[in-house]
């Protein structure tokens, strides 16, 4: 594993706060309310005001300001102002990648690339606007409890955190903080279901989650033959190992000399990126040794290519590739490679369009700061910056795809399917 990854996430959430600078002029012995010795503000030389020409004493008159006349002194939380001047200080740079991560926001980030997290396991999202269940996690406290898909989510307590909350307009985010929490500890969740009478409540035990990044299910097209159909969610830290064992998996369910089977579809729609390294990891099953993957630009003009760098064991095999709005980042590095190359069909509607690289830091106090470092070049040499790829077979979506068992309902993966030569 390597101890420093490129970072190609889509941000999917705005950052927002007012504008404010490093704090500086030496005020970095102010006491402040509730400051704890040894905090970042004390660990960070770089907040020692080494910007030239800039004079800090506006931010000091409106945070002094604020501290001596706002009315209600508990709701001025000294480390929340940091973060909001940091936040929109990065935010005024205008690049929606370039972004300050407060702790929380930081662990989720992680959590999310991780593939692990603790909490109940339900994917959530909404039913005529009410918060519900999309679906549980295998294996998950929420399966084992008997949660189902489309279980709408009525109020959420937790005694431990002070949380009683009913989750009318409730954003999902929101309902993830309450939800989530240590391992061992218990929320209560009231549900209500279609054909049940009544809301219920369900007592819920949070552990650990493993959320998988690949996946992989066999289609029967007939004729003896099928089809593995491998989704690929994100390029996080468990991406290796997951797509090792799914191509295991695929190589012995397929024969020798792949007889079983007509080819693989990998489905990439809604894939937001991840690690750049991963990307060409992946890009490797399926091209040449040496093959050039993507190339990193940076600002003073120097290149670095990314190359395949191992012997892949589908180098042959027919292949398509879907795509979608929500195929982003990493996932536009992979599929691009493949259309460049001419190596996969791709199938689905133009994807998301993020050219950027993005370094990821880990600060003292547990927040985090991902700055652009690079573009991302395609092997053709193409930018697709805010252009996206479009895919070699434009098919749009079906709006009942989603809610169909069977796989030939979904017209984009029908046409994935149908493309295999």
């Amino acid at each position: 594993m390597k101890i420093y990854k490129t970072l190609l996430v889509v941000a999917l959430v705005a950052v927002s706060g007012w504008l404010g600078f490093w704090v500086g002029e030496q005020r970095l012995k102010l006491s402040f309310t509730n400051w704890k010795p040894g905090a970042v503000l004390n660990q960070q030389p770089i907040l020692t005001g080494k910007a030239p020409n800039i004079d800090f004493s506006l931010f000091w008159t409106v945070w002094d300001t604020v501290n001596e006349k706002y009315v209600d002194k508990q709701d001025l939380d000294p480390k929340k102002m940091l973060d909001g001047a940091i936040s929109g200080m990065v935010a005024s740079i205008g690049d929606p990648y370039t972004m300050y991560l407060p702790l929380v926001q930081n662990k989720a980030t992680k959590e999310q690339l991780g593939g692990s997290f603790e909490g109940v396991g339900m994917e959530l999202g909404y039913v005529n606007k009410q918060l519900a269940v999309m679906s549980p996690v295998d294996g998950s406290p929420a399966q084992k409890a008997g949660v189902k898909a489309g279980d709408l989510i009525l109020r959420i307590r937790d005694e431990a955190k002070k949380v009683d909350k009913l989750t009318v307009g409730m954003a999902a985010d929101e309902a993830v903080n309450y939800i989530r929490g240590d391992k061992g500890s218990t929320v209560y969740i009231t549900f209500s279901r279609e054909g049940v009478d009544k809301p219920f409540e369900i007592p819920l035990t949070r552990d650990t989650i493993i959320v998988k990044t690949v996946t992989v299910k066999y289609l029967d097209i007939g004729g003896g033959k099928k089809v593995p159909l491998v989704s690929l969610t994100r390029f996080g830290d468990r991406t290796r190992d997951e797509w090792q064992t799914a191509v295991t998996d695929i190589l012995t369910q397929c024969g020798e000399n792949f007889s079983g089977c007509r080819g693989v579809v990998l489905d990439l729609r809604n894939n937001p990126g991840g690690y750049l390294e991963m990307a060409v990891y992946v890009a490797g099953e399926f091209l040449d040794y040496g093959k050039l993957v993507v190339t990193q630009q940076s600002g003073d003009g120097t290149k670095i290519d990314n190359t395949v760098d191992r012997n892949g064991s589908l180098l042959k095999v027919p292949l398509s590739v879907l795509i979608n709005g929500g195929s982003a980042s990493a996932a536009e590095i992979l599929s691009g490679a493949l259309q460049d190359y001419k190596r996969a069909t791709l199938v689905g509607v133009k994807s998301f369009g993020k050219g950027s690289v993005q370094s990821p830091i880990d600060l003292p106090d547990g927040s985090g700061l991902h700055v652009t470092v690079a573009k991302w070049l395609r092997p053709s040499g193409k930018w697709i910056d805010k252009i996206g790829i479009m895919p070699d077979v434009v098919v749009k979506p079906s709006d009942s795809a989603s809610a169909s068992a069977n796989w030939q309902d979904d017209p984009q993966l029908a046409k994935a399917v149908a493309v295999l030569k």
